[in-house]
């Protein structure tokens, strides 16, 4: 077998493999003589077909096959033989035989895996955010939780902002009514935003057994078509009108959440360790994202196209779940996904060859740690962790995060980390960035 390797552009090689005709012949004819013994035609016993008339019928498609066979097991003969890291499939066609030579020889066309040191040091700045849970923060959750079972009860007065409304509503446009448009006894809290611009606002003062027609627009960019930008008029009827009511912390109210003997101390001991693992869950996300970004930065390779156009099919397949049934992934072009795809595979890169350089394992008492803190969050831990446990793939996710949290720490090590003091409430609920102000000449 003769082989050379040529490095056309970027990562990818093209590889000729000659396979020499004695080669290729001696294995026909081991095939063919097999094949012999076992061949069944008319007007010979089994097993004593002559060999020259087996070989007439049956020599075309052996050789095909055995050159089919020969070209995938030589391909990754010579990938090994000359050292290469093929990324993605091989582009293969038949190519020319060296001069003389009465064999077969094929062009092999495909990426590498690119060869670089990986670099991490003081010059990726992290800035780690440092907050402490506050007294006013775990009544606030406990008030979180009171609102989740706000109960409505009826009042004898006019609507205001926060009451619950039972109406009827029948809308019209240009006299017609619409689908959708209508619906009898129908709860709407009033300043919950959950009908268009105008609807919610229009009832308030109103009260049992109030009636009213109120004028809407619905927006130019309302999601149903035939309505955006149509003036519409509602008919209402206001069958009751109830304010919100906070439950007390009671026996049976804290047993709902899963307490099981049904004291404050528990529930507000319960919510204190969810808030710390959501505090550290956050905080760690914030500190790798900047780390993997510094890692991005540091080490800007070439990646294969091949595996771009992977990640690239993954995000839209994933994407293509999210959406109804009939939606036409062909809308979905590459470009969407190209910058985002390209990133995570020159991350996957880097990441795997720290992995590779460090020698970093994912030991079996650091995927149980990791495995019991995902699980920690749900009611029955045991299932979580026997489900994780019992699923293969499963368990290779949460050695992949085992992984990642490994370089993680060894880049923070090299890297310039500055705390950030900050607030549980900023964490958890970052403000919006402001949008930039317009120039004066923009």
């Amino acid at each position: 077998m003769q082989v050379s390797v040529e490095t056309t552009q970027g990562l990818e090689r093209k590889m000729t493999v000659a396979l020499p005709s004695e080669d290729i012949d001696s294995a026909v004819l081991e095939r063919l003589q097999s094949l012999s013994k076992t061949t069944r035609m008319n007007g010979f016993r089994p097993g004593k077909v002559p060999f020259k008339v087996v070989k007439k019928r049956y020599e075309p498609q052996v050789r095909s096959e055995i050159l089919g066979s020969m070209i995938n097991r030589s391909y990754y003969d010579a990938v090994q033989q000359e050292k290469l890291r093929p990324a993605g499939q091989p582009d293969i066609v038949p190519g020319n035989a060296p001069d003389g030579d009465t064999g077969f020889s094929f062009v092999a066309t495909f990426e590498v895996y690119p060869e670089f040191e990986p670099v991490f040091n003081d010059t990726i700045e992290v800035s780690r955010p440092v907050a402490n849970i506050e007294e006013s923060d775990i009544e606030e959750m406990l008030e979180n939780l009171r609102k989740q079972r706000t109960e409505f009860v009826a009042v004898e007065r006019e609507s205001k902002d926060g009451d619950q409304m039972i109406i009827d509503f029948r809308g019209r446009i240009d006299g017609e009514e619409f689908d959708g448009g209508k619906a009898e006894k129908a709860p709407l809290v009033l300043g919950s935003n959950a009908m268009i611009p105008g609807f919610e606002t229009q009832l308030v003062g109103m009260k049992a057994g109030d009636e009213k027609t109120i004028q809407i627009t619905f927006p130019e960019e309302y999601q149903a078509e035939h309505l955006a930008g149509k003036d519409t008029e509602f008919d209402i009827t206001v069958h009751e009108v109830k304010e919100s009511s906070l439950p007390e912390f009671t026996e049976e109210l804290i047993k709902s959440f899963g307490i099981e003997d049904g004291t404050l101390e528990s529930l507000r001991s319960d919510i204190v360790k969810n808030m710390e693992r959501e505090l550290k869950q956050r905080i760690d996300s914030k500190v790798k994202n900047q780390v993997m970004d510094g890692l991005v930065a540091l080490n800007p390779i070439d990646v294969p196209t091949s595996l771009v156009s992977e990640e690239i099919k993954r995000r839209r397949e994933q994407l293509m779940q999210q959406m109804p049934a009939e939606s036409d992934s062909s809308l979905l072009a590459d470009e969407l996904f190209t910058e985002q795809a390209t990133r995570r595979v020159q991350l996957g890169l880097v990441v795997g060859e720290i992995i590779q350089q460090k020698e970093i394992r994912a030991d079996a008492a650091a995927v149980r740690t990791q495995v019991e803190q995902l699980a920690s969050s749900y009611q029955d831990p045991q299932q979580v962790i026997d489900y994780y446990y019992g699923n293969e793939e499963m368990l290779k996710n949460i050695e992949g995060l085992v992984l990642e949290e490994a370089v993680t720490a060894a880049v923070l090590a090299a890297a310039t980390v500055t705390d950030e003091p900050t607030t549980f409430k900023d964490i958890m609920n970052p403000p919006e960035p402001e949008a930039p102000a317009e120039s004066e000449n923009s």
